[in-house]
């Protein structure tokens, strides 16, 4: 059996970025994807759009947020979701989202143009994902020396920092 989704399309929302409790980004946006045919009975052109809620997991969901906005376009690459719960007045309610395992930004930041960057998740359990994206440029033999001279400092924050390299911005 395959359970594969690629979409493209224009997000709806900014990504909403948490943590599960056990530290692990949890992106979520809407996606609105168009198709578009031309009316055979009609003899006009027709649109359709859909909006899709994906969630994506891991380093990918901070890169995600610090890089994704309202408007961008991306190419997503995932699986179907079916998501199942009680609302408040006790109707058993269920939707698909998708489950993104790779995000490519499309066009550029602010011009539309360029990009191409990918951001990848791997597995992690059944519930969450991870990233793979990008390893970190290996640490000169000085940069080594000095880490393993200093001691850790813990972040003042709740909320990690989000370092990203320069070869990892999408645009």
């Amino acid at each position: 059996m395959l359970n594969k989704v690629l979409l493209i399309g224009n997000l709806t929302r900014d990504v909403e970025l948490r943590y599960s409790q056990s530290g692990t980004a949890i992106g979520k946006f809407g996606l609105a994807v168009n198709r578009r045919w031309k009316d055979r009975n009609a003899g006009e052109d027709r649109e359709e759009t859909l909006f899709i809620d994906v969630n994506v997991f891991g380093r990918s969901a901070e890169i995600a947020h610090q890089y994704l906005s309202k408007g961008r376009q991306a190419l997503i690459e995932g699986r179907l979701v079916l998501e199942q719960w009680t609302d408040q007045n006790g109707q058993k309610r269920s939707r698909h989202t998708v489950s993104a395992d790779n995000i490519q930004f499309l066009g550029g930041a602010k011009s539309g143009e360029g990009g191409g960057e990918q951001a990848q998740s791997g597995s992690y359990g059944d519930d969450y994902q991870t990233s793979s994206a990008k390893p970190a440029p290996a640490a000169s033999p000085q940069q080594e020396r000095q880490r393993q001279s200093s001691p850790a400092q813990p972040s003042p924050s709740a909320t990690p920092d989000v370092e990203i390299d320069d070869e990892e911005i999408p645009f």
